[in-house]
């Protein structure tokens, strides 16, 4: 109700002051965030009126890859965005491409590109000290790095080339998209495993609460292919049983869920204040409203690879609460849920700390289904996909979970899953991801 009626809230902060044994106080104001433009790069679709009409469709972009299966891998399918060469040369130049082969920096600069773009807002020859970038990243120019190592023995090492570098660096992507658009706030890379995009969106709508920046262009980018894919198909978590039917291999939910389809891609999204939105008439996608990130210290059966449901159900819970909602006001959810035995225990964590089941519970979908699992990319993909459900009133459906997992089906019932798409107004979606290292965060959006 506060955030409802005004546009800016207040912190109060006591620190000591120069006089002993006195305490002086400081009223940091905070500001209303909201999104004002985002861009997408993603298995399904490239650029948002593609990804939207895929999303209401259930279409998937999963494909078989023959060099895959040549290679050796058990898991021979996953998620690559349709990028051509004709497409590159619209965002870089000709100089920026050669020797370029970073895919994680390509989708993440396409993605913030259209994103800039779709906010209205112009690329200065000056640098813009009000705008900023927190994008995110897993690994950065794997391919590119191999490119140049191989064939390159110890003695030759000074020989790996000149581009390596900036497209090797961990914080290559946002270095490309500070430069593209002359962004001259925090310029900077976060990387969180699979909670990376969700972790940027939240990083920089704190910097614009407190008034540490107008606008931040927030999200996230992860790579394909054989050594970027190679250590999961290795740890057996890939499904090795859909090669022949690629479409049907991501089964989020499902009880004939075999593992993750690994994806690539990246989404980006525009937070603005809302006063500098509304100065310049910006369209408002959606408003940000609260959220949370933690992580189980890998106590309590939480592992490197395993989440502790008790940080879990607190990160939800603490995003709730400070989005200033009650749990039977959220719409719709849009959940990690990666198609491995994890899926049911999610569901039941998401139950426990809404205290809500069966009829009561919110929607539940699942992006993943359509896209794979796109790593360190897939908070911010997924995060578009939920602001897309607000702006224009639909709820994507969840594919491959005809067979919903038994666990599930009992505890919040097949009714609270769609399956096709829903058509109606969506007032609230909260997202969440899980990430390897018992990381954990949750946003929750609002429609303005």
């Amino acid at each position: 109700m506060f955030q409802e009626k005004y546009q800016q809230f207040f912190l109060l902060i006591e620190h000591p002051s120069k006089q002993q044994n006195k305490k002086e106080k400081t009223i940091i104001m905070k500001t209303r965030v909201v999104i004002t433009g985002m861009g997408v790069v993603a298995p399904n679709g490239v650029g948002l009126t593609a990804f939207s009409a895929a999303l209401k469709k259930g279409t998937s972009g999963i494909e078989f890859f023959p060099h895959l299966k040549e290679l050796g891998f058990s898991c021979c399918i996953g998620g690559i965005p349709a990028i051509s060469e004709e497409k590159k040369r619209d965002y870089f130049t000709e100089l920026q491409l050669r020797n370029f082969n970073s895919s994680s920096i390509l989708y993440g600069c396409i993605a913030g590109v259209d994103a800039w773009k779709d906010a209205g807002l112009e690329i200065s020859d000056q640098a813009d000290f009000d705008s900023g970038t927190i994008f995110g990243a897993g690994t950065s120019g794997v391919e590119r790095f191999r490119e140049a190592i191989y064939g390159v023995d110890d003695h030759k090492v000074r020989r790996l080339g000149s581009t390596v570098v900036a497209q090797t660096m961990a914080s290559g992507v946002s270095a490309y998209l500070g430069g593209m658009l002359g962004l001259g706030n925090q310029v900077t890379t976060n990387s969180s495993a699979c909670t990376t995009g969700t972790e940027a969106l939240l990083m920089g709508y704190d910097r614009i609460q407190l008034r540490k920046a107008k606008r931040m262009l927030v999200g996230s980018s992860s790579e394909d292919g054989p050594y970027v894919w190679g250590g999961f198909d290795a740890m057996r978590v890939l499904t090795r049983r859909h090669n022949e039917s690629p479409e049907s291999g991501s089964r989020p939910m499902s009880a004939t869920a075999s593992g993750f389809v690994p994806g690539s891609g990246a989404g980006a999204l525009v937070l603005e204040s809302l006063e500098s939105a509304q100065a310049r008439n910006a369209n408002i996608y959606a408003e940000i409203i609260g959220g949370s990130v933690n992580a189980g210290g890998q106590r309590n059966g939480g592992t490197m690879t395993a989440p502790n449901s008790q940080a879990v159900q607190r990160c939800i819970r603490d995003a709730v609460t400070d989005a200033g909602i009650r749990p039977a006001d959220i719409d719709t959810i849009n959940g990690h849920l990666t198609a491995t035995i994890k899926d049911p225990t999610e569901i039941q964590n998401w139950a426990t700390a809404l205290d809500l089941k069966g009829a009561d519970f919110p929607y539940i979908n699942a992006l993943k289904s359509s896209t794979g699992h796109c790593l360190s990319a897939s908070g911010s993909i997924e995060s578009v996909a939920s602001v897309l459900q607000i702006k224009n009133g639909f709820i994507f459906p969840s594919i491959n979970c005809e067979d919903l997992h038994p666990e599930i089906e009992e505890l919040i019932g097949r009714e609270r899953i769609p399956m096709e798409v829903v058509h109606r107004d969506v007032n609230i979606v909260a997202k969440a991801s899980f990430g390897f290292g018992d990381v954990n965060g949750c946003i929750i959006f609002k429609k303005f």
